[in-house]
Parts: structure tokens; C-alpha cells; sequence
């Protein structure tokens, strides 16, 4: 029997060559929602611990979400709308969005999981078409239904993106024995779902993974050229 085909994306410096929770960090900063210096100083601080495999996943959500939620949801949709105008389609690569849909026309179930919560994340990742969208999900106010800046169930994070694929194929009725997985990334914290899979692409690969994906003879994607 053939297996189900599912090709699963990052989405930051994977799919798009920048950071979608950082841009959008500095679009609200233009709009005068967060202090600059501030968000740059406590953003950078942030970074490094994901970089260095330490992030607190809850801490780094409520920072990132504090700003729009501040402002509520008629004005907070408004400006991510001008974002996906102003920032992100210009950055929309065709080399990108064509991966994507290369695997949907090899009948594979198209997967974007990033570890971006949900408001900022899901419309951009939509852009390239895929199945689903797995962001890390949010808690609603039960009055306003209003976003609150609190993760909602397992995030989409290091060994959360395993958790949530195998939920995933769980509803499905079917377990990683009965598929056949591909994982692109860029990220080192990605390693987990990397493991996972059948087909690791180490995409755009920060120096950590470009060592591991050469050293275990993993295919190595460079999306971008020399755009990237």
C-alpha cells in the first residue's frame, strides 16, 4: 500500500527570508504601539535564547502579543492587513510558494507549523497555499472572543511541533509508520520534527543545523539564492 504523503514547512527563513514575528514587531513600532529601543533590546534577549536552544516559549508570547492585544481587534486586524500588504507580500519568494505546491500536486497533504502565534502567523502562511496552518494557538477572552496573550494548548515549538503532527495523524487514524514525511526548516530548535520525518531538508539552515544536516547527510535547500 502506498503512504500518505505530508510535506511540512517552517515558516520563518524557511518559507519567507525574514521573520514574521520580528517585522511585524517593528511595523507596530512605526505605528507608534511599542517603543522602539525597548522592543529591539528585550526582542534581541529573546532571540538569543532561541537561538541558544533556551527560549521560554509562554514568556516570549506574551511579549509578542502584548502590543496589538493593547490596541483590540478592529484596530489590530486593520494594521496586520496593511502588514500583509506592506511587508509581507513584496517578500513572498515564487521559489517559496511553488515548494509548497509542488508537493500538493505529488498528492501530499501541505502542513505550514511555525512557532509564531496564530494572529500574526496564520494569514501569512496562508500566502503559500498549504492544507492546514498549525501556528502556536491562543487563549480567547470568553466574553469578547478576543485574543488573550496566553498559549492556548501544546505550541507549535521544538518538541511541540512533534506533538501537534502526531495529533494531527492521530485524527487522522494514522501513526508516523503510516506516512511519508517531509520536514523543511531552517532552525536548529526544529532538530525534534527534523529527526522525525523520513525526509529532513535542512532549508536555509542557521550554522548549527548546516553542520548536523552535512554531518548526517541530510539534503541541504538554500530557497533563496542569493536574494536570501
Amino acid at each position: 500500500m502506498t503512504r500518505k504523503k505530508i510535506a511540512l514547512f517552517d515558516l520563518d527563513h524557511t518559507l519567507l527570508p525574514l521573520d514574521s514575528d520580528y517585522s511585524w514587531g517593528r511595523f507596530t513600532a512605526g505605528l507608534g504601539w511599542v517603543d522602539p529601543a525597548e522592543f529591539d533590546r528585550c526582542n534581541d534577549q529573546f532571540f538569543r535564547d532561541y537561538r541558544a536552544g533556551t527560549l521560554d516559549i509562554d514568556a516570549y508570547v506574551a511579549f509578542a502579543t502584548a502590543a496589538f492585544l493593547a490596541q483590540g481587534q478592529t484596530a489590530a486586524e486593520a494594521a496586520h492587513a496593511r502588514y500583509l500588504q506592506e511587508i509581507i507580500s513584496p517578500a513572498v519568494r515564487p521559489q517559496a510558494v511553488e515548494l509548497v505546491q509542488q508537493h500538493r500536486k505529488q498528492g501530499a497533504t501541505t502542513i505550514v507549523i511555525t512557532a509564531t502565534n496564530e494572529f500574526v502567523a496564520s494569514p501569512v502562511a496562508r500566502l503559500f497555499g498549504p492544507d492546514l496552518v498549525m501556528a502556536v494557538d491562543l487563549q480567547r477572552d470568553a466574553a469578547t472572543g478576543w485574543f488573550k496573550g496566553l498559549v492556548r494548548g501544546v505550541p507549535s515549538f521544538r518538541e511541540g511541533k512533534v506533538r501537534r503532527i502526531e495529533s494531527w495523524l492521530s485524527g487522522q487514524g494514522l501513526g508516523w509508520a503510516d506516512v511519508d514525511s517531509s520536514f523543511y526548516s531552517d532552525s536548529i530548535n526544529d532538530l525534534p520534527l527534523l529527526e522525525r520525518v523520513n525526509n529532513p531538508v535542512a532549508t536555509n539552515p542557521d550554522e548549527s543545523l548546516r553542520a548536523i544536516a552535512q554531518n548526517r547527510g541530510w539534503r541541504i535547500l538554500d530557497l533563496f539564492g542569493a536574494d536570501h
